[in-house]
């Protein structure tokens, strides 16, 4: 596979869809670094796992040696986006705008590299354009191919008012394309309306036209809704790390690979292996506590990830041992080896030789971290740490 066809099989994953997906391959191609675009209204954030979707996109591109805008639009959050809205939407002060963009830019950088992202606020041209500007963005665009837009034709046929600033809106987030020469514009599925609208106002000014990402809801921890607070269903970016924990690695297995595809950095090579694992008989549960522990890691740090199922209740991770042992000491009576099936019973670690042999043949024995046979034999005179299954372990010291 090229390095082409690898960035892009990365790029599209867990994609809606990808308009022109030709004219990105031949972007890809050129080998400059690209201008990714996304905007955010500074609406009150309430930011849960849903809405890092789209930040997770942009870091890949990022990850591949491109530019994020990381775009702000103060100017249009005062106009207020209408999307998904059946009446007009409530314009921020300029208060709000600067409050809740100070919080976003907190939260953007636990995801986005910001060595390799631009912050920028649409007030920066708008702020300056004329009127004769605005009427030209303005003729670009029809009332009724205003009205093809679902939410506004809903609104038109149920008698509902449409402000003319609403009108604007699309427009105007069509020309941040042109200001930002933008090469890729990402946004939710209920953006391609304003997405599309942003390759038409490129093409009028005379630049190449954006392709377009649409980006798909997360689905809730239930796996059928949409990640939503008011629902129950959500994981909070800044929730405790316990807590984090727990949902992760309790949500349904069918539901793990989706969020491994929208929010994990991993590469496809590194989720194909994971899902190798599973298919061979790996348990889906510690598959899950690997994606919590990246998540953690992100919006809490590496040490968090590292303690979060302690947090979370759990004393052990599987695998892991407490720092003080208990301490067993097993006579074998001049021995120069021991079965370690012998060695579990006698040291209590199984309740009879019975358990010891299933236990072996089903692989939950360790001895120093490894998994040993039914047939293994130990040397006396030496200390193991031996694990059986999840709960029992101790430092036996055979004699």
């Amino acid at each position: 596979m090229s390095e082409v066809d690898q960035a892009l099989a990365l790029l599209s994953r867990g994609t809606h869809e990808i308009l022109v997906e030709d004219e990105l391959r031949k972007k890809l191609a050129s080998g400059r670094k690209l201008r990714i675009k996304a905007g955010f209204d500074p609406t009150a954030p309430d930011l849960h796992l849903g809405h890092s979707v789209l930040l997770t996109k942009m870091r890949q591109f990022q990850d591949l040696g491109h530019t994020v805008i990381f775009l702000i639009g103060d100017f249009t959050g005062r106009i207020g986006d209408p999307t998904g809205k059946n009446v007009t939407r409530k314009p921020l002060t300029e208060e709000d705008v600067k409050a809740n963009a100070d919080t976003y830019r907190e939260q953007v950088f636990k995801i986005l590299d910001p060595e390799k992202t631009e912050v920028r606020f649409n007030a920066e041209w708008f702020s300056e354009l004329s009127a004769a500007k605005m009427i030209e963005l303005a003729a670009q665009s029809t009332v009724a191919r205003m009205l093809e837009r679902d939410d506004f034709e809903k609104r038109y046929n149920a008698n509902q008012s449409i402000a003319i600033h609403e009108f604007l809106y699309p427009l105007v987030q069509g020309y941040d394309s042109v200001a930002l020469e933008a090469d890729v514009e990402l946004g939710g599925t209920d953006q391609k309306f304003n997405l599309l609208m942003g390759r038409e106002i490129q093409k009028h000014f005379g630049q190449e036209p954006q392709v377009v990402i649409t980006m798909p809801l997360l689905e809730g921890l239930d796996g059928v809704q949409k990640m939503s607070k008011s629902l129950g269903n959500y994981i909070g970016v800044d929730e405790a790390p316990g807590s984090m924990f727990n949902k992760l690695v309790s949500m349904p297995d069918s539901l793990m690979w989706r969020y491994f595809e929208l929010l994990s950095l991993k590469s496809n090579e590194e989720i194909e292996a994971l899902k190798q694992d599973v298919a061979n008989g790996a348990n889906p549960r510690d598959v899950k506590m690997e994606l919590a522990r990246e998540l953690i890691a992100r919006y809490h740090g590496d040490e968090a990830a590292a303690n979060a199922h302690k947090s979370a209740g759990n004393q052990l991770a599987d695998g892991e041992l407490p720092e003080d042992l208990p301490e067993v000491t097993v006579d074998f009576e001049g021995s120069e080896q021991a079965p370690i099936a012998a060695v579990l019973n006698r040291a209590e670690l199984t309740n009879n030789s019975a358990q010891a042999k299933d236990m072996l043949g089903n692989g939950r024995v360790k001895v120093d971290g490894e998994v040993v046979a039914k047939d293994t034999m130990l040397a006396t005179g030496k200390s193991y740490v031996i694990q059986a299954g999840k709960k029992r372990y101790a430092r036996v010291t055979l004699s």
